[in-house]
């Protein structure tokens, strides 16, 4: 809004001039049928604030929500396992544990003909260097620690935080207090163990982890680094059954980022028989600060803590309350976060609810609490290894600690052997890139019926809910009424613009600002376009205020022809407040069109109420992060009877996966960017597939950098493939190409719209 008019509307409304006559005015100046707006600020920032506060209660409200996904029987230990099973399998789908591991997970010594794999000596064991086969092409690394003249007490995996390197967590590197190697103690105390290389935060670009580099490519696969790592571990346990036979005790022990997986391993593996989470167990309310390598779609729909310790029971969990280890990520290229240590109080209630959520197993579960410090003490207390070693058999008390091993390392560098790991992570997830098209061939397009337009259009609809369900993610909450409040803020020769803001849900509202021409006849109806703007923008850069170089002041260009047009602001604005939204969505199975979708819905369903406008006849028109809309706001909004995007069609799934692609957002800074599991659901040619068989069109400028134009035809030659040999309906899909950057050219694309919309062009004087 222009100042002058902002200042105009703050002093009519704030009541230093109230007098009845101006108050007439400004009533008669309404758009009929709406109350007087009356927000005054930056409605923009309301907005996000408001989405802000909706989710933070939806992530407190999720505790009592999960309940709605259990059916647990207490009549036996055996009735409660089959009971939670389809938890245990949801779990696993949404961690991204769907790599089948390799047959023969039998560790290898690590030797070369200069340096052998035994790398330390202890006084009852012997640690050697081993690499174990996991999954695809992936091999685990670490250390094996193997008792020597005494009986095997038990197979433990000892998994370190991420800033741990397996070395220190023996003995052979200094880093850890000899008190906090419990790898060591528990080999002391005659366990075979196997301590992981864990990828660490350290940074592979400049102000992005080697976490998260690894986790952006992962998740919009379907999968996770914490899920590859889980994978690693698992692999682990298959050695450690076969080679124990089914006697064998099998524990798992892990601190931070190792308790982390320690619990998802356990809560997905019923042969770990012993499970210990150490400086990690907590209530996940506040997941969205954490690192976001930790970020698993839909977690807290079913799953805090607590949730994940009953699918441990009737097995043995012992968490340990103690001090963290603790970072913060200052975020840039990836997201901010924070590792803090629990509150002692927050873990003792988590347990608490662990407990009652168990209470009903006879025999109980066993879920043990031990506070190291008053939960700030180190990892690995001798209490809580005691009470480890116990469930998985041990007679005799704990051994103290022993002598630190002899050191065989020699010269050891250990970032080569990180490398090698990273790269495999990598390769893996580059690999389920390339295969990634032909899973949504089979399990996307695969599912619809292309005997008629008919037949089409209603397989779609399952298709269709698929993808707000389980992709986009669907609020059920119930829509308020629309209360829509307007203002006059701009008036032209051609049309008058409104403020408008429309309630959607508590804290949640739509705003936008509607056009509406001035040479309407009574009782006309005209088509609409809404138009939509693009990453940091706002609804005035679409009718000519700042932003004009990008948006040729679409909006008002197409008021000026006769289409009514509403410009809405869209959630992505003000940068990390905007993003944390994502954060806080995703773990409730959430997105930010899960917030877009509706508020979208909420203004079509209100346009169509407006007696100059015709309902049929409502089209979406959206720039960049806009034309990112225009691909899932119409495939979930059938009231949008057609969609064009501007600057943004792509092969995303290679825009967002590839570490190769130039134009990738794996090495940039939109950590918000990443959708869980597209590529094995929907790229672009398969949304595009339920906006079909209404009309679709790309707008495309040579220059643009987002994408390069080849990646842009390879993905809309299967959109015309859908439309002209499969619906045979080539008329209604259409691509333009421009000499120009990233902007709207405004010239095919209006001719396609009035085409479209019924709407005759202007005569050209």
């Amino acid at each position: 809004m222009p100042k002058a008019c902002s200042l105009i509307v703050a002093i009519l409304f704030s009541g230093i001039l109230s007098g009845p006559s101006l108050a007439q005015e400004a009533k008669v100046r309404l758009l009929p049928g709406t109350e007087l707006l009356t927000m005054e600020g930056d409605i923009a920032s309301q907005l996000v604030d408001g989405v802000d506060q909706f989710l933070l209660r939806e992530l407190e409200s999720s505790i009592g929500r999960r309940k709605e996904h259990w059916q647990r029987d207490f009549s036996s230990h055996a009735a409660y396992l089959q009971s939670v099973a389809k938890n245990r399998r949801y779990f696993g789908h949404q961690l991204g544990v769907r790599d089948v591991r390799v047959n023969n997970t039998e560790p290898r010594m690590l030797s070369t003909l200069s340096k052998p794999s035994l790398v330390g000596r202890g006084e009852k064991y012997e640690i050697h260097a081993v690499s174990w086969a996991a999954f695809g092409d992936v091999e685990a690394r670490g250390l094996l620690l193997e008792p020597k003249d005494v009986p095997v007490l038990a197979q433990v995996v000892a998994i370190p935080d991420c800033g741990v390197l397996p070395e220190q967590l023996v003995g052979l590197m200094p880093g850890v207090p000899a008190e906090a190697q419990y790898a060591r103690r528990l080999a002391e105390n005659g366990c075979r163990v196997l301590v992981p290389l864990l990828v660490n935060r350290q940074e592979k670009l400049p102000q992005l982890s080697n976490r998260e580099w690894l986790y952006r490519s992962a998740f919009e696969l379907g999968r996770g680094l914490v899920a590859y790592e889980v994978q690693e571990v698992l692999a682990a346990i298959d050695w450690f059954a076969r080679n124990g036979g089914d006697d064998a005790q099998i524990g798992v022990f892990g601190w931070g980022e190792g308790g982390l997986i320690s619990l998802y391993a356990s809560a997905l593996d019923v042969r770990i028989d012993a499970t210990g989470v150490s400086g990690y167990f907590d209530s996940r309310q506040n997941i969205w600060t954490e690192p976001i390598d930790r970020n698993v779609f839909g977690l807290l729909e079913q799953f805090g803590d607590a949730e994940l310790a009953s699918l441990i029971a009737p097995r043995a969990l012992i968490v340990e309350a103690c001090a963290a280890a603790e970072a913060e990520i200052p975020g840039g290229r990836g997201a901010p976060a924070k590792v803090v240590t629990p509150a002692v109080e927050r873990v003792r209630a988590e347990v608490a609810r662990a407990r009652e959520l168990t209470a009903g197993l006879d025999p109980p579960a066993t879920i043990t609490l031990v506070e190291s410090g008053e939960g700030r003490g180190q990892p690995g207390c001798s209490e809580v290894l005691a009470a480890f070693l116990k469930t998985l058999g041990a007679s005799q008390p704990l051994i103290e600690i022993g002598k630190a091993p002899e050191n065989l390392l020699g010269q050891f560098d250990p970032a080569p052997r990180h490398n090698d790991l990273v790269h495999q992570l990598n390769c893996h997830s580059q690999f389920l890139l390339r295969e990634s098209h032909y899973v949504r061939q089979k399990e996307t397009m695969g599912k619809f019926d292309f005997a008629s337009v008919e037949a089409y259009e209603k397989s779609a609809e399952p298709m269709r809910k698929f993808f707000y369900d389980e992709v986009i993610g669907r609020f059920e909450n119930e829509v308020l009424p629309f209360q829509p409040r307007t203002r006059i803020f701009q008036e032209t020769a051609d049309w008058t613009g409104y403020e408008v803001v429309l309630d959607v849900f508590p804290d949640v509202i739509a705003y936008g600002l509607l056009l509406v021409p001035k040479n309407m006849k009574p009782d006309e109806r005209r088509p609409v376009v809404v138009c939509q703007h693009g990453l940091e923008g706002r609804p005035q850069d679409t009718i000519g205020e700042p932003g004009f170089q990008y948006y040729s002041a679409f909006s008002a260009r197409l008021a000026e022809r006769g289409f009514v047009t509403f410009a809405p602001q869209n959630l992505y604005i003000f940068t990390d407040r905007f993003r944390s939204l994502q954060r806080k969505a995703n773990p409730l199975k959430k997105t930010l069109y899960s917030v877009i979708t509706p508020q979208h819905q909420q203004i079509v369903d209100w346009l169509q109420t407006l007696d100059f406008v015709d309902p049929n006849r409502i089209g979406f028109y959206g720039l960049s992060y806009g034309g990112k809309t225009a691909m899932r706001v119409p495939a979930l909004v059938p009231d949008y009877c057609l969609s064009i995007c501007s600057a943004d069609f792509n092969e995303w799934v290679d825009k967002n996966a590839s570490t190769r692609n130039p134009q990738t957002y794996a090495n940039m800074g939109e950590y918000e960017i990443f959708e869980f599991d597209l590529g094995s659901t929907f790229n672009y040619a398969e949304m595009a597939a339920l906006i079909a068989p209404r009309p679709f069109m790309v707008e495309r400028g040579h220059h643009d950098g987002v994408a390069d134009d080849w990646t842009v035809a390879y993905e809309y030659a299967k959109v015309l493939n859908l439309y002209a040999a499969k619906l045979k309906l080539p008329e209604r899909t259409e691509i333009e190409f421009f000499d120009g950057p990233h902007s709207i050219n405004g010239k095919a694309t209006y001719k396609f719209l009035h085409r479209h919309l019924n709407w005759p062009e202007p005569v050209k004087k």
